[in-house]
């Protein structure tokens, strides 16, 4: 899942920057059923949804298996429930950036041990990352800060692992980074320092290491910034050496993973024209003897450079219980859809399981992506083997991880992986689902229960992809409208709260490049659609009030502002003017807006104004440092909520027992933390609701409460989904 992916890479200081800062305090990270708060935090089941980067199956314990993500954070398999147990949600606000996990590694001759190395990106404006260490499976950890940024969420986040602890010496572990060379830890990952005798200058845009990976004693690393090679080898953890003979040549610029038959004494290496998930045409698979450093080229098919069936190859696995069975994957193929290629001879032949692979995604329907049969994968790069079962195999895609006991059969393996970005979040007054949202990538879904996959799956005609805006009628809660990226029509329109959709019989022409947040009146009249591209372009809002058969311009509606329908009163419309701090408002359904209150903080699009429901003119305002405002008149003035020190997101709930007035849930501050709060009168007083377990990094995007029953909440996160909690 690329989420806000920046295109710029960022120049890091040389090699010899990179200094450790040690002995970090333990780090909570067992989740309890319920929290400090009194709050049970629990996830609204949708079923994967995003990258799986990496899966690692333990060597010497049956059934302990990882999996990393690229913005959501690591997981445990707990083999009793059959789900995936997250590992990383104490954390916080401030580490929004170690949500993303480039590496992990554990220690073969120590299981209880487990390393990942986290950083979701290396541009400058990004922190830098860190090495978290567990001896207890993930259920506790230390953190070591790195002077170096790493890239989880990047090009190349699915090569690897880039981390690696040596198999002469448990203490000793080895880290690859992008920029700045390779690092290593005498001390069991406490400190890092540049490793001595790597012969590869880093680069300030390349990749730099892409894997590390043992073959009995001896090290290996990929090396992804070019150069004269890009494979090579420690036998004593000093001396590091090219290895000689090595592939060349475009279909074998980039390797992308490694794996060891230590039956056979081969190393087995995927390469690539590019560090993908995106971007690969070509591509190879060789092996090498590592007593004789011999190469054979084993690549299972050749990408058609004539055609649109190009691809290059990435996921690896070596079966740990028959010397020559051999697993690849094919990636960014395309045109004729990715596959598992399978070998049980050293690759002198191969078998595709994709030709007589049955999926069944019943667990998680949206995986059909609105049609009749889902596809086999794509991003396919994250590929695992069960060192106790050679029928046991897993591979990650860019929304889910299949698995299959018996290469034949295959259903998703997601329980409690949940990695949905989320954009959007709408709870119903009235219905049968409580719960419709919106994210980035899958769309929009309609949640009848919260505890499985919407069983409608993702909402289709047309299918979307990431939501930009969805909204309800506050006064007629059957009439539901979405906006989003889509190839077939960008908005559409649902009668009956959420469950079935219809494009709009047409759309503003900026719609197919630009689609923004969408807007409805109290009454269901009126839509009001605002556009933005990615790029930060804005362009005039449009207006239709015949259910989207025809748009008009909105010339004195403020470009790429939030459209917001008061809730009561059809012809009321609030947008609220980021750039200059100002307050416009409509009056007449949204056909003209003018200013209203000004000097407001400004500067900042992520500033939000929502409106309270069942009032008319109640608005509040969450302008992040600069605290919480609220007009009690429309916009016409605001004034300062003293209990809040920084709002993110607010949103409202059912009220408390004997409240005249709305729960308040929101993501802020009223001392030193950022955290989840609620206010039952009116953001005089605030309790926290979520603790120092569950704080899921970035959840600044959107917040509600439950219209009908009180204390729940709905919380959107950047990586782990949508979030609930209720009263213990």
């Amino acid at each position: 899942m690329l989420t806000s992916s920046p295109s710029r890479r960022a120049v890091l200081a040389g090699a010899a920057a990179v200094a450790a800062v040690a002995g970090a305090p333990v780090l909570a990270g067992r989740a309890r059923a319920a929290g400090a708060s009194g709050y049970r935090w629990r996830n609204v089941v949708i079923g994967g949804t995003g990258f799986i980067t990496g899966v690692l199956f333990h060597p010497r314990v049956r059934g302990l298996a990882y999996a990393r993500t690229d913005i959501g954070g690591a997981y445990r398999w707990d083999g009793r429930r059959e789900s995936w147990v997250p590992l990383l949600d104490h954390i916080g606000w401030d580490d929004w950036n170690l949500l993303g996990v480039e590496a992990m590694a554990v220690d073969p001759a120590h299981p209880d041990r487990l390393y990942l190395a986290c950083g979701t990106y290396a541009q400058t404006w990004a922190d830098n990352g860190a090495v978290l260490r567990s001896d207890d499976r993930g259920a506790t950890w230390r953190r070591t800060d790195l002077t170096v940024r790493l890239g989880a969420n990047e090009d190349g986040r699915g090569t690897g692992e880039r981390l690696l602890v040596d198999p002469r010496d448990s203490d000793t572990l080895w880290l690859g980074t992008r920029h700045d060379g390779l690092l290593k830890s005498t001390d069991r990952g406490a400190g890092w320092a540049p490793a001595g005798g790597f012969p590869a200058t880093p680069s300030a845009t390349g990749q730099g290491v892409t894997f590390l990976v043992a073959a009995g004693r001896t090290v290996y690393a990929g090396w992804g910034d070019g150069g004269d090679a890009n494979l090579f080898r420690t036998s004593d953890g000093v001396t590091w050496e090219a290895v000689p003979g090595q592939p060349s040549g475009t279909a074998a610029r980039v390797p992308i993973r490694a794996a060891y038959d230590r039956h056979a004494r081969e190393l087995y290496v995927t390469y690539a024209d590019a560090p993908g998930p995106n971007g690969q045409s070509d591509g190879s698979v060789h092996k090498l003897r590592t007593a004789g450093d011999e190469w054979t080229e084993v690549t299972p098919a050749k990408p058609d450079a004539g055609s649109a069936d190009t691809f290059g190859y990435g996921g690896l696995a070596v079966d740990a219980r028959r010397p020559g069975t051999v697993v690849v994957s094919t990636n960014n193929r395309w045109a004729a859809v990715d596959t598992l290629y399978r070998s049980t001879d050293g690759g002198r032949s191969w078998r595709s399981l994709k030709e007589t692979a049955v999926l069944d995604v019943s667990e998680t329907p949206y995986l059909k992506w609105g049609e009749d049969e889902p596809k086999f994968g794509w991003w396919i790069q994250a590929l695992a083997l069960d060192p106790y079962d050679s029928h046991h195999l897993v591979y990650g895609t860019g929304a889910t991880l299949y698995g299959t006991r018996d290469l034949r059969h295959w259903a998703p393996r997601v329980r409690g992986l949940e990695e949905t970005s989320v954009t959007q979040l709408v709870s119903p007054p009235t219905g049968r689902a409580h719960l419709i949202s919106g994210a980035r990538d899958i769309g929009v879904m309609y949640h009848e229960r919260l505890t499985s996959s919407p069983a409608r799956g993702m909402a289709t005609n047309p299918v979307s992809g990431s939501a930009t805006g969805l909204a309800q009628a506050a006064r007629r809660p059957a009439y539901v409208v979405r906006a989003g990226w889509g190839g077939n029509g960008n908005g559409a329109a649902s009668h009956d709260g959420g469950r079935t959709w219809r494009p709009f019989a047409s759309q503003p022409g900026i719609a197919e490049d630009a689609p923004g947040p969408i807007a409805v009146n109290a009454d269901g009249s009126v839509l009001l659609w605002s556009f933005a591209h990615w790029d930060g372009t804005t362009y005039p809002a449009h207006r239709s009030a015949d259910d989207g058969a025809t748009w008009s311009e909105v010339p004195s509606f403020p470009k790429g502002a939030v459209p917001v329908a008061d809730p009561a009163d059809p012809a009321l419309f609030y947008a609220y003017d980021t750039g200059t701090g100002t307050l416009f408002a409509s009056t007449d359904g949204g056909r003209s807006f003018a200013a209203r209150a000004s000097g407001l903080p400004a500067g900042d699009s992520q500033f939000k104004v929502v409106a309270a429901p069942g009032r008319t003119g109640d608005l509040w305002l969450s302008a992040k440092g600069n605290g919480l405002h609220r007009s009690t008149d429309g916009g016409g003035s605001f004034t300062a909520v003293e209990s809040c020190r920084a709002s993110y997101t607010l949103g409202f709930g059912k009220a408390a027992a004997g409240a005249a007035y709305p729960a308040i849930y929101q993501v802020g501050s009223t001392g030193a933390i950022t955290a989840v709060y609620r206010s039952d009168d009116e953001a005089r007083t605030w309790v926290r609701i979520n603790d120092d377990d569950h704080q899921w990094g970035w959840t600044g995007e959107t917040v509600t409460g439950d219209p009908r029953v009180y204390g729940r909440v709905y919380l959107a996160t950047n990586g782990r989904g949508i979030q609930y909690g209720e009263p213990a």
